[in-house]
């Protein structure tokens, strides 16, 4: 049996095919290509070019490579853009995800885990987030990824799809064995946006927003790295196909960060003390967003790469593997 990315050419679902590869899976990737790279996708796994909303596609895949699980990362994920573009991101997000449930559902996919967000809690007032608080997204990015949710409980209880939906905070950092990172050239994450400062890849780093309620007046977040990421999905699928129950999971490491900590870290690491502009808030930011872990640690996921300087560190030298690939 095989396991099928949506989005498996993109920053986090290429970090999911080379965990998946590692642990002797089958893999087929399928994309679009609209953010992700072709060259992203290892030899190991095939890539299938196509929307994950094309239902005659994505059946076609599931019987040719006998697929028998889907991880499901295909979303568009910046939450201003969402704001502006709200019906561009529940198309993408909400309207195609219900077609694949529905592919998964008439082609007898057994599991599904779904790349979901801590978008969903909204701007919560509390020091942690436990996936049982109540849900109150603020933007349509993550009323788009609440309304898949909804389905995949609703598929569950009416066909039996079983899920495991992880809502995941920040994530951060590549592959240590430089196999992938976070490619896209206009990405919003902090990290990449203040490595690219750092070696010169951006004039400047603006900050969003300095009269929040934290320590320091700036959003607080949790930041994962991105293959402690990878592996809490295949700790769920495990234990999906084990016969485990169905589940919601928050990814994170349970302490958070402020943006100007996040910068300090940048430039300590790279040595460049690049300009950072100070400006007003952002549509759609949450003050602080840290996670409860106990559920997913309980499934035996354990992280390997909680250390900030570290995860800059990764994200500093994929920007100058990405400038060598330019380069050459």
């Amino acid at each position: 049996m095989a396991v099928l990315v949506t989005g498996g050419a993109g920053y986090i679902g290429s970090h999911m095919v080379l965990e998946l590869l590692d642990a002797g899976e089958e893999v087929v990737v399928l994309d679009n290509l609209s953010t992700g790279f072709r060259w992203a996708v290892p030899e190991a796994a095939t890539l299938v070019v196509g929307d994950v909303g094309d239902q005659a596609l994505v059946t076609q895949v599931i019987e040719e490579h006998g697929i028998d699980s889907i991880l499901h990362f295909a979303a568009r994920i910046v939450v201003p853009e969402s704001v502006t573009d709200p019906l561009g991101y529940y198309l993408n997000n909400t309207v195609k995800t219900r077609a694949l449930i529905e592919t998964a559902v008439k082609t007898g996919i057994r599991n599904v885990v779904f790349s979901s967000t801590a978008a969903v809690y909204g701007n919560p007032d509390a020091p942690l987030l436990s996936e049982d608080r109540p849900l109150a997204p603020i933007n349509p990015y993550g009323r788009s990824k609440l309304m898949s949710e909804w389905m995949l409980q609703d598929a569950h209880a009416a066909h039996g799809l079983r899920y495991a939906i992880l809502r995941y905070f920040n994530v951060a950092g590549a592959d240590p064995q430089g196999r992938s990172g976070q490619s896209t050239p206009q990405a919003t994450h902090l990290i990449k946006v203040a490595a690219q400062a750092a070696l010169g890849q951006r004039p400047h780093l603006d900050v969003f927003g300095t009269d929040y309620a934290t320590p320091d007046g700036t959003c607080v977040r949790d930041y994962i790295q991105v293959n402690d990421l990878a592996r809490a999905h295949l700790v769920a699928l495990q234990s999906l196909r084990g016969g485990g129950d169905c589940a919601i999971l928050n990814c994170g490491y349970g302490h958070g960060a402020s943006v100007l900590e996040v910068v300090e870290v940048v430039k300590r690491i790279s040595g460049v003390d690049f300009e950072v502009r100070l400006g007003p808030r952002r549509p759609g930011d949450p003050a602080r967003l840290v996670a409860e872990v106990d559920r997913i640690r309980s499934l035996g996921w354990q992280p390997k790469h909680d250390d900030l300087a570290e995860i800059v560190d990764q994200a500093l030298r994929w920007e100058r593997t990405l400038m060598g690939r330019k380069a050459a």
